[in-house]
């Protein structure tokens, strides 16, 4: 892979385990933190110093025979998980196989085509693995049982997760292989030239600009994003908090790597994903005449983005309907809204 990214001034501030808060506390801070040695102590962590068979050895037995989706593709493609040039294919196949057989693939190494096992969760595909894999040094690092977190495992050799990001906070531990981080806050969105949004790898919409060969005559705002962007290197056992909705890219630079992630959400669990209410909104306000827009711009300031109590604070208890506290009762109510008007 490529190792000629643009300079990057800016590092990502680091906390030692012994000085890293509570995950709340990381997701109340909605800055990217590197928190080293968060998972030095994890047996996974152990195998894997001792090489790729080892690893694959300690994880083969907690696995449970189900199918993953795995993807493959050329070497030529440098481990960058994109586009054709067109952006009319995805430029890797994803096919469905057995982990066991493709740790064993890539503990035999080298390949000539680039594999990857992308956030596969360990509930799903390695049951009993969830509970080797908690954090000791600080215990509070792990999310609380009111945001209970998704944790997945990310295995393959050179890999590069294009630019995206996520609407859950993120705490990523390398376990194996050297991990590279670059991070951006969410309002650098236009300076990274999303790409399309019905068609992404790996779900999520990405960046359209190739981090190691930036065309700046083509994407001439990314300049102004890499002033912005922050950067950090891991080793196996050191971590990385990104908060929701921040831009980051993630390079597994070794011949074989290992991530272990903690997904969660600070959101009431009745919320869901924003990303549905995203679309129906390009849909429905954004060929609208500007002055309409702007009323529009106005209605979600008021009802959804300010203060979460202005709209009801003149109302009695009575009339506060939808306005008021969002519980199961109202979450249904809104959902049947919102279906009876899409479906006329």
């Amino acid at each position: 892979m490529p190792d000629n990214l643009p300079a990057i001034s800016t590092t990502v501030k680091e906390l030692t385990p012994g000085k890293a808060p509570a995950a709340s506390e990381l997701a109340q801070a909605a800055e990217p933190v590197v928190l080293r040695g968060i998972a030095t102590d994890w047996a996974l962590t152990h195998r894997a110093k001792q090489g790729p068979a080892s690893a694959a050895a300690y994880l083969k037995p907690f696995y449970n025979g189900r199918p993953s989706m795995i993807y493959r593709a050329p070497a030529s493609i440098n481990g960058r998980y994109f586009y054709s040039e067109d952006t009319s294919a995805l430029n890797y196949q994803s096919v469905h196989g057995r982990v066991d057989a493709f740790l064993d693939e890539l503990a035999h190494g080298p390949q000539d085509e680039s594999l990857y096992m992308a956030s596969a969760p360990l509930d799903k595909f390695f049951p009993g693995l969830k509970d080797t894999v908690r954090f000791n040094q600080p215990a509070q690092l792990t999310p609380s049982a009111d945001h209970e977190a998704l944790v997945s495992i990310w295995i393959g050799n050179q890999s590069l997760a294009s630019c995206h990001f996520d609407t859950m906070e993120n705490i990523a531990c390398c376990v194996a292989g050297r991990r590279r981080v670059v991070v951006f806050p969410p309002e650098q969105i236009a300076n990274l030239y999303p790409g399309p949004v019905e068609r992404t790898p790996g779900g999520q919409v990405i960046s359209m600009v190739d981090f190691h060969q930036p065309d700046f005559a083509r994407y001439p705002r990314f300049a102004e994003a890499l002033k912005h962007a922050q950067i950090a290197e891991l080793a196996p056992g050191d971590g990385i908090f990104i908060p929701s909705m921040w831009w980051h890219q993630v390079e597994g630079l070794s011949h074989f790597n290992v991530l272990v992630n903690y997904w969660w959400s600070q959101a009431p669990s009745l919320a869901g994903s924003g990303m549905p209410a995203l679309f129906h909104a390009m849909l429905a306000i954004r060929d609208r005449p500007a002055r309409e827009k702007a009323a529009f711009k106005a209605l979600f300031d008021y009802y959804v983005f300010g203060d979460t109590h202005l709209p009801h604070a003149h109302l009695p208890e009575s009339g506060k309907g939808l306005l008021g506290e969002i519980d199961d009762v109202t979450a249904r109510r809104l959902r049947a809204i919102i279906m009876n008007q899409l479906n006329k």
